[in-house]
């Protein structure tokens, strides 16, 4: 039954995650007069279709991805179907294709905002205080002479602000060589640690632990939720441009993404820690998902804005069935790397 539980978990996170980065996609271009063929929630055979004065709405049979098609986007289709130019996105000012690409993940950013307000509001927002409140004895950190009360200011030149920072920078650290921890201790003097992580083996997996813990104190009141919700908010972002820039450089490998696999063993262990954690799980894929489409590359929203901003720059738009072949290839390649990601996530679970 929880398997059962944790996959309609799993398919109402990504749906909800989905339908509001395409409703970003289709209200903007209605109210830019874009002809919309269809909005869909999922991909593959249809469930469910109705056909609204312009509009298909559907429902498909897997229940990953989903679309919003434009007309614009296929020449062809528009042609056969004599959708009038002047409805078409090429016939769009560019600050307008602008709003209709970026408001997808504009939808994804706002609604995550949203969701951590209401998480700090109801249940109370962490301080993200980056201080040390348990250091466990018989492992590097304790061994190093950390103790508890020391506020890490830095990790291997990397500036601390939050716990997260924390998180983040011993995450992208390798931890089978010395980490370089800068502590203020309670008198305020900053004090040098370098160590190693421990490698420890429980139930045949590998993990490598530093020995450190941070229990967050909650907060409540309405400011401490606005303090709360733009410190995560930010966070959140932090981590995604340092991972993607790590990715590019290669310190972080194809083999350390997830993809919807990999999300549905996530939302299996977030779902049995009530329900804040699974909400703070949709911000948190909310804001990835926003941010990940927001790269200037093909096939991605960014990829249309790069095309946009060419546009603006040269004053005369890329030809669009230049443009239509790039994002072509974009597409075959961002389903193959989909393909690698999962058949990853797959081994992973065995």
């Amino acid at each position: 039954m929880s398997v059962i539980l944790n996959i309609i978990l799993f398919v109402l996170i990504l749906g909800v995650i989905v339908f509001i980065h395409e409703f970003g996609h289709f209200i903007f271009a209605k109210l830019n007069g874009v002809y919309v063929y269809e909005f869909a929630i999922g991909m593959g055979p249809k469930l469910f279709s109705k056909k609204g004065k312009e509009t298909e709405y559907t429902l498909r049979a897997i229940p990953i991805g989903g679309f919003c098609q434009l007309a614009g986007e296929d020449l062809d289709e528009d042609d056969a179907k004599k959708v009038p130019k002047n409805k078409r996105l090429q016939s769009k000012k560019v600050w307008q294709r602008f709003l209709i690409m970026f408001f997808g993940a504009g939808n994804n950013f706002i609604s995550a905002i949203l969701i951590l307000f209401f998480i700090a509001l109801v249940w109370g927002g962490s301080t993200m205080s980056p201080t040390i409140t348990q250091v466990t004895e018989d492992y590097p950190a304790y061994e190093a002479g950390m103790q508890d009360g020391d506020v890490i200011r830095e990790i291997n030149g990397h500036k601390i602000k939050t716990s997260d920072d924390i998180s983040l920078y011993l995450a992208i650290a390798d931890p089978t060589e010395k980490s370089t921890f800068v502590v203020e201790k309670e008198n305020g003097y900053e004090v040098t640690y370098k160590f190693k992580a421990k490698k420890v083996k429980k139930d045949g997996e590998t993990s490598y632990v530093y020995g450190i813990g941070m229990q967050q104190e909650k907060t409540k009141g309405f400011v401490n939720t606005i303090k709360y919700t733009v410190k995560k908010t930010g966070s959140i972002f932090k981590q995604m441009a340092i991972t993607v820039g790590y990715l590019f450089t290669g310190g972080i490998k194809l083999n350390q993404l997830s993809g919807p696999v990999g999300i549905y063993s996530i939302v299996g262990e977030t779902s049995k820690a009530g329900i804040s954690n699974v909400l703070y799980l949709v911000a948190f894929l909310s804001i990835n998902v926003g941010f990940i489409n927001l790269l200037p590359l093909p096939a991605f929203d960014g990829g249309h804005i790069l095309f946009l901003i060419i546009e603006a720059i040269k004053g005369s738009p890329v030809k669009p069935e230049l443009e239509e072949k790039i994002h072509g290839i974009g597409m075959l390649l961002l389903l193959l790397l989909m393909v690698i990601i999962t058949i990853n996530d797959i081994i992973n679970l065995f």
